[in-house]
């Protein structure tokens, strides 16, 4: 089953026909054993036309998030760990991702709050003060208040390299930004847990040519999915839940670096699709004095 959160209304997908679900969102997806919960509801729910239900999708959609906060995993992946040993050579820190990705702790960070999320055909940014930026496709959890994974999602972790790269302490800067995340473009919720066949698909195009294009299945992970949300809720409660990104292995090559107006699709076919168009965060008209001024200075 899939839901869709729209700006008229929650819709659940089930065996091709759409519903209308009257819940608020927090409180619909924070239940244990979910997918039955959804079977009940849809059940005496509202059915709507597909044509319609495909026009709330298309124009209506917004990201599967309410007031969960986002959080992500690092260096799950072999491929993601050789590339963060990449990037920090010159600054000394590669070792710290080798012995992350053999450590009993794995590596989890927050990555978004809700406000800062963006969904399926929204804009995600890349920073102005990073020279290396790169979309990270990500398996993405849906974790409810008690802990139990209750669903699925595509998120893209967009992260700076090069400022990461430059000192691991500047993680926090190279991951959380305005329009740093993107989940979408609905909440999966199978009555069973995805397989390790299930495949990850990542494609950046340019200007319509082809520039990127890999796949992966998730039994590359070294960690398992429990395991990390386990890790995640050991000191920390989250009332409404918590989405959780789960790492990547899908990595461009290192001269690969986004531009302005690339095209980014990531599929898990269990899912679809998320799409996204890069750009930047607009500059706020201090900045633009401040700019100006320094230039009269010259």
């Amino acid at each position: 089953m899939k839901l869709y959160k729209t700006s008229k209304g929650i819709l659940v997908e089930s065996k091709g026909m759409f519903y209308l679900i009257s819940e608020h969102w927090d409180t619909l997806i924070n239940h244990n054993d979910l997918h039955s919960y959804l079977e009940e509801l849809s059940a005496a729910a509202h059915q709507l036309q597909i044509e319609e239900a495909e026009e709330w999708v298309l124009n209506y959609l917004l990201p599967p998030v309410g007031q969960q906060e986002v959080w992500a995993a690092g260096v799950t992946y072999l491929r993601s760990r050789d590339a963060r040993i990449e990037e920090s050579l010159a600054s000394g820190g590669a070792d710290l991702y080798d012995r992350v990705y053999d450590a009993e702790r794995p590596e989890l960070f927050f990555k978004s709050l809700p406000h800062r999320v963006c969904g399926h055909n929204q804009t995600v940014y890349i920073r102005r003060d990073s020279s290396w930026n790169v979309p990270e496709p990500e398996c993405t959890l849906f974790i409810n208040s008690d802990g139990h994974i209750q669903g699925y999602t595509i998120g893209n972790d967009m992260s700076s390299r090069s400022i990461e790269g430059e000192n691991a302490l500047y993680l926090p800067q190279a991951k959380v930004y305005q329009n740093s995340a993107a989940l979408g473009p609905c909440l999966y919720v199978p009555a069973y847990p995805l397989t390790l066949s299930t495949e990850i698909l990542m494609m950046i195009t340019r200007m319509g040519q082809q520039r990127f294009s890999d796949r992966t299945t998730l039994s590359q992970m070294k960690r398992s999915f429990t395991e990390l949300a386990e890790f995640l809720y050991r000191e920390c409660d989250f009332i409404h839940g918590a989405f959780l990104m789960t790492g990547t292995c899908l990595v461009p090559d290192n001269g690969f670096i986004l531009q302005e107006n690339d095209r980014v699709d990531i599929t898990i076919s269990e899912i679809g699709t998320l799409t996204n168009m890069i750009g930047y965060k607009p500059v706020r008209s201090s900045q633009k004095i401040e700019e100006k001024s320094k230039l009269n200075q010259l």
